[in-house]
């Protein structure tokens, strides 16, 4: 941050350095300039300077070049030359212009403590003057002493006015950091979250194509001299169903996390996302794939979307584990019901899945470990929701509570509630 250059804690370069120490010596050069201007063009204000008060002055001036550095030591060590200075009666204002540059480099330094200790003790020597000479005399040394508390003053302002600056823009880098983190944050989340749907998609229609291709593969095997045409048709024909569904339902999912609006031409994928009423295919794709699965309670209306699209991903990866691991057969029982301002959900099988490891999507050990139970317990818990996995007696069940109103949710126009994502 750029800062004048005789602010100490305030400048680009440290003390020492090339730069700085050039600075330091230019503005004594300029100093002692101003001081011998001073007394040249004017009367002087005591005697004129012979070569005596010419080194003098020099000497008082001298010791600016660390006032950066040291600077309570260079005003003592000014004071001890403007002393002498003074008391050989050389021109008294001469000096002035250097004096005022060690008040005020000693000042604008601090601490305060240190700024009012000065003031006092020159209030203390005026006084001393005004009272052991001449009232003329210590009138004359309260005007200059007066000058002299006004470079303290302003350097105290001068010091305060950076540290004020130093502040805001230290705030202002906090405030540009904490939008960076909130950035890379929320790029986190949103990768997890589209590699979250992108898993539960995919997982599911992969899976049922498995499935189905491999009762194809048997009906081609088992009898080829009686093969059933037919059956083989429909198992084909359901393959392909399932692409044309994955394709459309991958298409609206990529549009809705790119943000880009309706297909205005109503063409494939322009459906809205997947939400309760999608639930009812899902028990047919699991139906046709070999599983026996019961929908043990009706589908709850007008939920919110984002609870909707929970629980429509959380069964239809449940059913996709039950299918998977458990294999054709498999009994499933699906619920889903709202109560008390919460949906709960439970897809429970008969067949032999596993408790899923640390996030698996089962216990097949055939299966690598996969993210299927993470997904869902993530999902459960973008909505402050709560999901639990694992073995039962028999089979696997996954149970999930969602809160349909957020707390401190409020009505929408249509009835529904907003439910804040505390996850």
């Amino acid at each position: 941050m750029p800062a004048p250059a005789l602010i100490r804690p305030f400048y680009p370069e440290e003390p020492g350095t090339v730069p700085a120490l050039r600075a330091d010596v230019l503005v004594a050069v300029v100093t002692f300039a101003f001081c011998a201007l001073t007394t040249l063009v004017r009367e002087p204000d005591g005697k004129g300077l012979d070569a005596t008060g010419w080194l003098l002055l020099a000497g008082l001036v001298l010791p600016l070049v660390w006032r950066r550095r040291a600077p309570l030591a260079v005003l003592l060590a000014h004071f001890a030359g403007a002393g002498a200075f003074h008391a050989l009666d050389y021109d008294h204002v001469a000096p002035f212009t250097a004096t005022g540059l060690a008040v005020y480099s000693l000042a604008v330094a601090g601490p305060r403590w240190r700024t009012v200790t000065v003031a006092h003790a020159l209030v203390l020597v005026a006084l001393s003057v005004f009272l052991w000479r001449d009232v003329a005399a210590g009138v004359a040394v309260f005007r200059v002493f007066g000058w002299v508390l006004a470079f303290l003053i302003f350097g105290e302002l001068v010091r305060l006015h950076c540290q004020y600056v130093v502040a805001v823009h230290e705030r202002a880098e906090r405030a540009v950091r904490s939008r960076e983190e909130e950035a890379a944050r929320r790029i986190a989340e949103e990768r997890l979250r589209i590699a979250r749907d992108l898993h539960d998609l995919l997982a599911h229609s992969i899976t049922v194509i498995g499935v189905r291709t491999s009762v194809a593969s048997h009906l081609l095997t088992t009898d080829p001299g009686r093969l059933d045409r037919h059956s083989l048709a429909e198992a084909l024909d359901a393959i392909a169903e399932t692409c044309r569904e994955a394709r459309a339902e991958l298409r609206t999912t990529l549009r809705v996390l790119r943000g880009d609006e309706a297909d205005d031409e109503g063409t494939e994928g322009s459906a809205p996302p997947p939400g309760l009423g999608g639930i009812p295919d899902l028990v047919r794709h699991a139906e046709e794939a070999g599983a026996r699965v019961t929908l043990a309670a009706g589908v709850p209306e007008a939920l919110p979307p984002v609870v909707g699209a929970a629980a429509y991903r959380i069964v239809q990866e449940a059913l996709t584990n039950a299918v998977r691991h458990a294999g054709p057969g498999v009994a499933v029982t699906v619920a889903v019901d709202r109560t008390d301002g919460v949906l709960r959900i439970a897809v429970v099988d008969d067949g032999g899945g596993g408790d899923g490891g640390d996030g698996g999507d089962g216990g097949d050990k055939a299966q690598p470990p996969g993210f299927g139970l993470t997904g869902m317990r993530e999902r459960a818990r973008s909505i402050g929701g709560v999901l639990t996995a694992g073995r039962r007696a028999g089979g696997f069940a996954v149970t999930a509570d969602l809160p349909v109103v957020a707390p401190g949710g409020e009505p929408g126009e249509d009835g529904e509630r907003v439910v804040e994502a505390v996850g």
